[in-house]
């Protein structure tokens, strides 16, 4: 069954983009102004540009999730969607609201709040946004002809990510408060719901790239889906010591957050897995490529990495430092980028009928993008673990310190400067895909 409502996808996917060019840009503005080259203070201090990096990182992926949502959900229910104007309209507004909220902040128009710098004006757009793409998603897949198991998981995550938005929105007068239902959304998206996002679209792809059986590799999603519960909702305590409560999370979120690695070890051993039974050998090997890859990185940055520094012992140390940014980088990079990666890989050339899939360029955009991450992961410890030394053992002052390691952000720049240089291969590839066609559509496998 063919989809004409699927060309939808490919204008959130440009968007998503779009979006991922100026995250990078606004992280070398960053990384310059930790070495000393700190030109654009006056006009993009770091503050600003640290808060435009993290907020573009969030709406870049959610675009893409929601390309992702837009071509799935037809193939899994089907059917077309029930509305494809409504999908653009809210394609338009999402784009509006983000420019909105990224101007503001460099004009100090924001909440203060980490993470969630977005105006309370801005969230009301927000919720308005996410419950027509809920209503179009959901509706689609209430009407259409199966409700498989992994149309199933992706709606759902889309829908918890959607519902713990609004505990970010509630106001307190006091601050424990605010962060307690602050770590909802910031925790609760990226360590629970944004997993059922990624397993939902990860069963996809192995489904049609590899010829497994729809039914054996839905078996997986259970187990992925109870390891994510049971570890990443516990597992926010890890956060609440530091903010004034109770002692007893700390113990609870020691125990679960040395869980969570269970969920992503469970999503890597699923894709290799899946893979070695397969017996059809897709052609496209790059949408394979970026598959397989966001179930291994995954599990070593958002796994092993992220069980490494929230223990207990050691984030009594590490919390809040450089240490903390490298587990960020590479758990996002491989949980969430790289799967979103992955569902563009796949669909571009069944959108459009180009398989540029076969040239080296879009070979060399993986390796060279995941060897820069790497590289940027490792520059980060390194300079995180230096950092907990000389400020938490030595008790040298956070500037003095910030000078001794600017070092390591010599190096960065220059992995990061890998990993654009393989975004940009990627990009020349999407740019020369072209847009969708519907013959292309009618011809999709």
């Amino acid at each position: 069954m063919k989809y004409k409502s699927q060309k939808v996808a490919y204008w959130f996917f440009a968007l998503s983009m779009l979006l991922l060019v100026l995250q990078l840009a606004y992280g070398f503005i960053m990384g310059f102004a930790r070495i000393g080259l700190d030109g654009l203070h006056d006009f993009i201090p770091f503050n600003t540009a640290r808060a435009v990096h993290t907020n573009l990182l969030v709406v870049w992926l959610l675009s893409g999730f929601m390309g992702a949502a837009y071509y799935i959900i037809p193939e899994e229910a089907q059917r077309e969607l029930v509305n494809v104007k409504l999908a653009y309209v809210q394609l338009i507004s999402l784009a509006l609201v983000g420019v909105a909220a990224i101007v503001g902040y460099h004009f100090n128009w924001w909440e203060g709040r980490k993470f969630l710098e977005i105006p309370r004006q801005l969230d009301f757009l927000v919720v308005a946004n996410v419950l027509l793409f809920l209503g179009l998603i959901l509706v689609t897949l209430f009407k259409g002809k199966r409700r498989t198991t992994t149309a199933l998981v992706l709606s759902m995550g889309l829908l918890f990510a959607a519902l713990l938005y609004l505990p970010g929105m509630l106001p307190f007068d006091s601050q424990v408060m605010d962060s307690f239902f602050r770590w909802w959304v910031v925790h609760l998206w990226v360590e629970g719901v944004w997993e059922l996002i990624m397993g939902g679209i990860l069963s996809f792809l192995l489904i049609k790239l590899t010829g497994v059986d729809r039914e054996v590799i839905e078996k997986w999603l259970y187990v992925i889906v109870g390891l994510t519960f049971l570890s990443g909702v516990l597992g926010t305590g890890h956060h609440y010591y530091y903010i004034g409560v109770n002692k007893i999370w700390l113990i609870v979120g020691g125990i679960f957050s040395a869980l969570e690695p269970l969920a992503f070890l469970a999503m890597a051993l699923f894709a290799v897995n899946m893979y070695r039974k397969g017996e059809k050998r897709h052609p496209n090997k790059l949408a394979l490529f970026w598959t397989l890859g966001a179930a291994i990185v995954s599990f070593l940055g958002a796994g092993l990495l992220g069980f490494a520094h929230t223990l207990p012992q050691t984030n009594l140390y590490t919390h809040g430092t450089l240490v903390t940014a490298m587990h960020g980088h590479l758990a996002f990079w491989g949980a969430y980028a790289m799967i979103v990666l992955a569902i563009i890989s796949y669909s571009m050339p069944n959108m459009t009928g180009r398989k540029l899939y076969l040239s080296a360029r879009g070979r060399a955009a993986f390796w060279l993008s995941n060897i820069g991450m790497i590289g940027m992961t490792v520059a980060f410890g390194v300079a995180g673990v230096a950092q907990v030394y000389l400020e938490r053992k030595f008790k040298m002052e956070f500037m003095q310190v910030q000078n001794e390691i600017s070092i390591h952000f010599v190096v960065l720049l220059l992995c990061a400067t890998i990993l654009t240089l393989g975004i940009a291969l990627y990009i020349i590839d999407f740019i020369k895909h072209g847009k969708p066609t519907d013959q292309a559509l009618e011809l999709q496998p």
